[in-house]
């Protein structure tokens, strides 16, 4: 299993490829964009760690080229940043999922081979899930033809429960994705997002698609409720 790591960092990009290494994985390094890319191109790969903040060409610039040339290996992008925004732009340019430092390598490794195991699956430039639809790079949300405004954090909500319609997403998965995953505040902040969404992509509509599992998290039904 060949993965490329690529950080700035030569501290993080050393201890990154010493994990994957203790793994078995075969590791290649790149410590920016341009040798990411370069890396990209010339090798086979099954994954990337990529991260975001670097010099020359960003990590989201480098996912976005990667995706624009058809390339569709898995990416886990890393990020520092506290920002939502940075995080969604991530995912936009084609991410399939990130980890916010500082974090454990427990965690790096599990997410890794989640992605692996998904394998490179086409990300669809509009999500659908019945009626319902989301174009990421638009900022758009329509539900039988019409418009829904939300917030920056209601979009990313209602984007990450449209990427897993039909699975059971806990309270932590949510708040680890669409907060930070370093967040400690009060994890009852997603039944308040949860209500908000529901008010404005469901009820109006005479709709029931997210729903709670009792004891175990939400769910994003994956047909018109």
């Amino acid at each position: 299993m060949r993965v490329l790591v690529v950080d700035d960092e030569p501290a993080v990009r050393a201890a990154v490829e010493r994990a994957l290494a203790l793994e078995r994985y075969d590791v290649a390094v790149a410590a920016d964009g341009r040798e990411a890319l370069d890396r990209v191109a010339a090798e086979t790969l099954d994954a990337v760690v990529l991260d975001i903040a670097m010099p020359h060409v960003d990590g989201i610039e480098v996912c976005r080229r990667m995706r624009q040339a058809g390339d569709r290996t898995p990416v886990l992008m890393l990020t520092a940043r506290d920002g939502i925004d940075d995080r969604v732009a991530g995912l936009d340019a084609g991410a399939d999922d990130y980890l916010t430092k500082p974090f454990s390598f427990a965690e790096l490794l599990a997410r890794l081979r989640a992605l692996v195991r998904r394998g490179a699956a086409e990300r669809p430039s509009v999500l659908r899930v019945g009626d319902l639809s989301l174009d990421p790079a638009r900022r758009i949300v329509t539900r039988n033809g019409t418009a829904i405004e939300l917030t920056a954090r209601e979009f990313a909500l209602l984007e990450y429960l449209m990427r897993h319609a039909g699975e059971v997403l806990t309270r932590t998965q949510l708040i680890e994705h669409v907060w930070d995953f370093a967040y400690d505040g009060d994890s009852n902040v997603v039944d308040v997002y949860i209500r908000y969404l529901r008010n404005k992509v469901d009820r109006p509509f005479g709709r029931d698609s997210i729903r709670t599992v009792r004891g175990a998290g939400y769910r994003l039904q994956d047909r018109a409720g």
